[in-house]
């Protein structure tokens, strides 16, 4: 509590005094417990110390880390939550554990390899060569003393060296690499008929027992969860507009120091006639569009209206505007025709360009060269931006003076009215909610959740406007009565009961196409509509469907001989069955090409795989004694 009250008033030159007489009296009287704290154990690991003060050290850098992270939506409550002091000493732990073996094997790290690792730290670089000066503010910044930081790279470092032993072991076979090559990138297409459950939602009737006995057996499904209520300061910069006066030497500053930002780059207009085809097309295939392509090209270059050609054979989306795609600048269309568009000049038209898409003709309509934009075109948009600024730091000033002068218990309500402000209260909210009005993260919700009714919040800057934050009110998490969520009760049991009368469908179906009955014929019967995917691999989504995993490999198990499954694939949208339509066997130059990077990245899983079994192992084997409670 006084901690939370001397931060919040920090600034305070009251504060700052009497924080320099507890300082005097510390030096003086209680000297003593600050060395004392290197004699407390927190814990030993195979007959070393984990002292306090050691412990101590490690959970301050873990908050102070997190504190970062947070920002204005740190508060202390986050402690309990995120249950920081047991990970600070699971972390001290490991490290005494991975030393304590280190030197068992021989490993150490020498001053010369720490100096070398912070010299090409790449954010301590400027032009390529390490600085001092970036260091050292680096690190000022991230609060962090040398010492502490070069421990850690030496950790870092030692950490490396004992994987490098343990990864010398693991081999990565041929078979392995195009296992997992395989496994990624063969091909397969199906077809499917789906039975949908809303189908079946008017059959199902809800008998008064039935829903009872469902909701008895399904109960903490519907358990309502812990819920708050907060109130709030908002502090919204529009409302300092009228303190607000802009000159025209401030806008003149503004735009020789932002010269950057008014510069325009080169554009072009273009237009363009597509001809679709997939990278992995077939040479027969590839050929006969592009000679399509090129007859088309003559027309044009013979004079013949481009927009009116794109609207006849363009098969991409702006064929109905004729091919146009208005003006864009480098760095937004696909490099190819980037190159080719911005190497035309006006008016003309370009050679057939191939690009992930297909072959493409492109006319330039129009050339817009990079410029910069004058002082008087932008300045009303300077004006606004300087309008904004000024009034932000007007309400973040506000929202400070607020916290300085806010005391420890306070009544939200009455502080706001004392400052000529006024309060606001949010509906309840569930951390899976957005805070009614205002929305928030949830990082935002983590931090509210863990205060303490009335305890407030720092200030808090969301969507441009700063925030107090205290919580109003709070429903504990309880398992409600059915009148309380019959509607949601009633919606579940029929949505349950509807999908396992379409999975029922679907398995008969299957039963009768696997029997021998005809496909077609069956789905016409049933009034079922047969879809066609394209290929897709076990990684990549299935189309029409959606991420399938066990439908992938369902399907992957098919073949023309066996081409219907045994078992119906069924997700949240419905009951499927499938049809084996097709499959693609994977590219041997491919494979070439990319072997590497395969098994660059089954090294990596095994390697992270093994040093995790190796620390496990470990602390398994280690004799490890907690002394003092860490609370």
């Amino acid at each position: 509590m006084v901690l939370s009250l001397m931060r919040r008033h920090a600034k305070s030159y009251l504060i700052k005094f009497l924080i320099g007489i507890i300082a005097i009296v510390f030096i003086f009287y209680f000297g003593y417990s600050f060395r004392s704290r290197n004699v407390v154990k927190i814990a030993v690991v195979n007959g070393e110390v984990i002292s306090a003060l050691e412990y101590d050290k490690a959970y301050r850098d873990l908050v102070e880390g997190l504190r970062r992270q947070y920002g204005d939506m740190w508060n202390e409550s986050l402690v309990k939550r995120l249950k920081l002091r047991q990970r600070a000493l699971e972390g001290l732990i490991e490290r005494k554990l991975i030393t304590h073996e280190a030197k068992r094997l021989g490993l150490r790290v020498t001053k010369e390899e720490i100096q070398k690792a912070i010299m090409e730290y790449p954010a301590f670089q400027v032009a390529g060569q390490f600085d001092i000066g970036r260091y050292r503010g680096l690190l000022r910044e991230n609060r962090m003393k040398p010492e502490d930081f070069e421990e850690s790279i030496a950790m870092e470092l030692l950490q490396r060296k004992i994987r490098g032993l343990l990864w010398s072991f693991i081999p990565v076979t041929e078979k392995e690499i195009r296992d997992r090559y395989r496994y990624a990138n063969e091909k397969a297409k199906i077809s499917f008929v789906k039975f949908d459950p809303s189908r079946f939602r008017k059959s199902i009737k809800v008998k008064k027992e039935e829903l009872e006995v469902y909701f008895k057996k399904h109960q903490e499904e519907f358990r309502i969860p812990e819920k708050i209520s907060v109130r709030y300061i908002p502090i919204d910069p529009e409302t300092f507009k009228d303190k607000v006066k802009v000159s025209e030497q401030e806008i003149r500053e503004y735009y020789e120091d932002n010269l950057e930002a008014f510069k325009v780059k080169k554009q072009v207009r273009a237009r363009h006639i597509l001809f679709r085809l997939s990278p992995d097309a077939k040479k027969e295939e590839e050929e006969k569009v592009r000679k399509r392509a090129e007859s088309v090209l003559k027309k044009a270059r013979a004079g013949e209206n481009f927009a009116e050609l794109a609207k006849k054979y363009s098969e991409g989306p702006t064929k109905s505007k004729g091919g146009d795609l208005g003006y864009f600048s480098r760095g937004t269309m696909v490099k190819p025709f980037e190159d080719a568009a911005f190497a035309l000049k006006k008016g003309e038209i370009s050679d057939l360009v191939r690009t992930q898409f297909g072959y493409h003709i492109i006319k330039v309509e129009d050339i817009k060269e990079a410029r910069t934009k004058a002082l008087d075109e932008v300045k009303e948009e300077i004006r606004k931006i300087l309008i904004q600024t000024k009034c932000r730091e007007l309400a973040y000033d506000k929202g400070l003076s607020l916290m300085d002068q806010m005391p420890y218990e306070v009544d939200l309500d009455s502080y706001a009215k004392q400052h000529g402000l006024s309060t606001k209260t949010t509906d309840f909210f569930s951390m899976s909610q957005p805070i009614p009005k205002i929305g928030g993260s949830k990082k935002l919700k983590e931090s509210l959740f863990a205060l303490g009714k009335d305890e407030t919040t720092d200030l808090i800057e969301l969507n441009g406007k700063f925030y107090i934050f205290q919580v109003a009110e709070r429903k504990k998490s309880y398992l409600p009565k059915l009148e309380e969520v019959k509607s949601k009760v009633e919606a579940k049991f029929i949505a349950e009961r509807a999908a396992k009368a379409a999975r029922a469908a679907a398995e008969k179906f299957l039963k009768e196409v696997r029997s021998g009955k005809g496909w077609e014929t069956l789905a016409k019967k049933e009034g079922l509509k047969i879809e066609h995917t394209d290929y897709f691999t076990r990684i990549t989504s299935v189309p029409k469907i959606g991420y399938a995993p066990e439908l992938q490999e369902m399907a992957f198990s098919l073949s023309k001989k066996n081409p219907f499954p045994e078992t119906v694939f069924e997700n949240d949208s419905g009951s499927y069955v499938i049809k084996w339509e097709g499959s693609k066997e994977i590219d041997q130059k491919a494979f070439e090409k990319e072997k590497e990077k395969y098994r660059a990245a089954i090294l990596y899983a095994k390697q992270n795989r093994l040093f995790e079994q190796w620390l496990d192992s470990l602390k398994g084997r280690a004799r490890i004694e907690l002394i003092t409670p860490i609370g």
